[in-house]
């Protein structure tokens, strides 16, 4: 180490001072355009760290940079554990803030200090001295540590989103004796969250480039093509080796939007063959597949991906990654970005589930608004600098790993469930919609929320479960008439009373059970060890994290795909003397039930969880009450749960009785008094993954 005190680039002045009494900050190393990386010296054990600073709370108030710096500390305690597992993923010793002489506050993390150079300058110095490309086994062999340290992230529901070669760090020689490390996890998050509090933000009209487009995956260039998940890393993944075994750039351009149309490009994929490499078929096989377009048409973790192609070079599969679940992740929040829309409460009549119509003019056919792609090229936007040589260099991670947003319907089941339920792998998204005329005001505005794991019965609960649950005494008896306010006619009453399943729980033992209250939901759901769902959990499990408008995607609602009014509920109404409570017809064509039809009827309309019924039916009780959206539309809700109090709880999902589009959208919310108890009401429940 050298007495003198490296200064150069020392933008936030710290260079010879003493962090937390322990830490004497020796000289930088790198620098990015929101972070620089020091050198020091831990005083106690005599031994060097990196330190990793970030600049980007200088514009933020007071709560903006406490609930920044609570997120640096609850991911350094993720990305701590995983590292722990994971002798591939760099170690984060500790965090702190740190207050420079100019008062600005900066969140800081300290890392293991590595000696090595990243795989990108490797390659570069490979190039340069002209040495052959690696054969697919060669390539296996220098990444397998990666691809394990990425298996057990995906394993964790924990995406990367950057991986790169200036993301992974090589200790020792490339061709021979080595040791790897991934670098920055959840980096591009962070950058985000930083950026969305700050002016920066407002100043760029909210476009963020937080990844890097030259190792880009499609949905990270434009939302049309679905959201970032562990799938993103093994596109990016896909993209390095290839790099590797070709020695050329992955994806053809030199701009930003150049960069997106190759990633996206479907009539050429940018597969080693492409770039020149010789690979077999299967290989060849394995990365089409890594590198398609559409998400869920690609290995939806690491360790898939990693697995296909050693089964393609009939290599052994990657060792076990131990008993590792999502039960306990804890998601790392991320900052929303879209603007702020005033909610104004919207409370609809509720005539025994039949809810009135919305206003003329709140009525429109969706519009799908795909996220418009960022307009700026920012390459490496928290990085260490460009490496001029594989000369020894310190690690730059990120101070944590983000939660991933839950992956498509296809992938591998990140931990087991109830029978009858199926995993929601939680995540992030925006719930609600921002987009009038079509949105009723109380859907709005779209707001970001993350969510923790959780499993959700796919079919709404029967009258046979529910009656064999109160035949044992364990839960209160549904109802044979319908009880809510105001009273119902003479007419309504012969017609709707004879609804209530339980007036036949053999015959319609399959048809959701309905004329239940709250409480009794809420007592089903204990007895078998599940709660009902939180609002939140309802819309994603309905919806998922794409924005789709409808559970099964973005086709108008047809007798095909939900079980509301068609011609046949019409025809119904008419001879009941009901019509008046039916102002029209969802679709023209007759879906088979006139009322209520047994569970799982529709499977055309499931969500891309597996969800069943979720429009349509009955609605379905959540445990949330009911209140208007929050208006701020950049902080991120971690698994909410509604107000502590209210009259009246959020229903979800319209029924049998729904005669508009627009009631058949996951985002479509109404409220119903607790003690209601009707025809078109009921639930399904909720439950800790195993």
């Amino acid at each position: 180490m050298s007495d003198e005190l490296a200064t150069d680039n020392d933008a936030l002045e710290i260079v010879g001072t003493t962090i937390e009494g322990k830490y004497r900050i020796e000289k930088v190393v790198g620098e990015g355009g929101f972070a620089v990386v020091y050198r020091a010296m831990h005083l106690v054990w005599k031994r060097p760290v990196a330190i990793k600073a970030f600049r980007a709370l200088a514009e933020l108030d007071a709560a903006q940079r406490e609930k920044l710096v609570e997120e640096f500390i609850r991911e350094g305690a993720l990305l701590a554990e995983l590292s722990e597992r994971s002798a591939a993923i760099v170690q984060a010793r500790d965090v702190g803030t740190l207050v420079t002489k100019k008062g600005e506050h900066v969140p800081y993390m300290i890392l293991e200090w590595l000696d090595g150079a990243t795989l990108e300058a490797v390659l570069l110095d490979e190039a340069a001295r002209s040495l052959p490309t690696r054969t697919p086994q060669e390539a296996i062999d220098l990444l397998n540590p990666i691809a394990e340290a990425l298996a057990l992230a995906h394993k964790r529901g924990i995406a990367h989103r950057d991986v790169k070669p200036a993301n992974v760090f090589v200790l020792g020689d490339a061709r021979g004796e080595h040791a790897m490390k991934l670098l920055d996890f959840g980096i591009a998050k962070v950058v985000q969250d930083a950026q969305k509090m700050s002016g920066s933000f407002q100043k760029t009209g909210g476009h963020i480039t937080s990844f890097t487009p030259a190792y880009g995956a499609p949905e990270q260039f434009s939302r049309t093509h679905g959201a970032t998940g562990p799938w993103t890393d093994v596109f990016s993944f896909a993209l390095m080796l290839a790099e590797v075994l070709s020695g050329k750039p992955p994806l053809d351009g030199d701009s930003f939007v150049q960069l997106g149309f190759a990633s996206a490009d479907r009539s050429r994929r940018p597969t080693p063959r492409t770039h020149g490499a010789t690979v077999s078929d299967a290989v060849e096989e394995v990365f089409t597949k890594a590198l398609a377009v559409p998400c869920e048409d690609r290995y939806q973790t690491a360790g898939e991906f990693w697995n296909a192609l050693r089964a393609a070079l009939s290599m052994a599969p990657i060792r076990a990654l131990g008993d590792l679940t999502t039960s306990n992740v804890n998601p790392v929040e991320s900052a929303a970005f879209g603007a702020t829309v005033p909610v104004s409460e919207m409370t609809p009549p509720m005539v025994p589930a039949i809810v009135a119509a919305p206003p003329k003019n709140e009525r429109a056919s969706w519009i799908l608004v795909a996220g418009a792609a960022v307009a700026a090229l920012v390459i490496g936007v928290i990085a260490y600098g460009k490496v001029r040589s594989p000369a020894p260099m310190p690690i730059t991670s990120a101070p944590a790993m983000s939660a991933s947003v839950a992956p498509p319907a296809s992938s591998a089941p990140l931990s087991r469930c109830r029978e009858g339920s199926v995993l929601v792998p939680g995540g992030e998204f925006y719930m609600g919609t921002d987009h009038p005329p079509e949105a009723l005001a109380n859907e709005m505005p779209a707001h970001p929320v993350m969510l923790s794991p959780y499993c959700m019965d796919r079919l709404e609960v029967t009258t046979a479960h529910y009656f064999a649950c109160s035949d044992t005494g364990k839960c209160l008896r549904a109802d044979s008439v319908n009880r809510i306010k105001p009273e119902l006619d003479v007419n309504q009453k012969q017609a709707y009373d004879s609804l209530c399943n339980m007036n036949d729980n053999v015959g319609r033992g399959k048809h959701p059970i309905n004329c239940v209250d709250f409480d009794q939901a809420t007592k089903y759901c204990a007895v078998q060890a599940g709660r009902l769902p939180t609002e939140a959990e309802w819309e994603f499990a309905a919806r998922g994290p794409d924005g789709r408008p409808y559970p099964w995607g973005d086709g108008a609602p047809n007798n095909d795909k939900a079980n509301a009014c068609g011609s046949e509920c019409v025809a119904w109404a008419k001879e009941h003397k009901v019509e008046g409570d039916f102002p029209g017809s969802m679709y023209a064509t007759n879906d088979g039930f006139a009322t209520t039809a047994p569970v799982g009827s529709f499977p055309a309309g499931k969500s891309r969880y597996g969800i069943e019924d979720a429009v349509g039916n009955v609605w379905e009780w959540t445990s949330d009450f009911y209140t208007p959206y929050p208006k701020d539309t950049h902080t991120t809700l971690t698994d909410p749960k509604g107000p502590a109090t209210g009259e009246a709880r959020v229903i979800r999902g319209g029924a049998w009785n729904s005669t508009f589009p627009e009631w058949a959208r996951p985002t479509f919310r109404f409220k119903a008094p607790p003690d209601q108890r009707t025809h078109g009401i009921g639930f399904r429940c909720v439950y800790p993954p195993k």
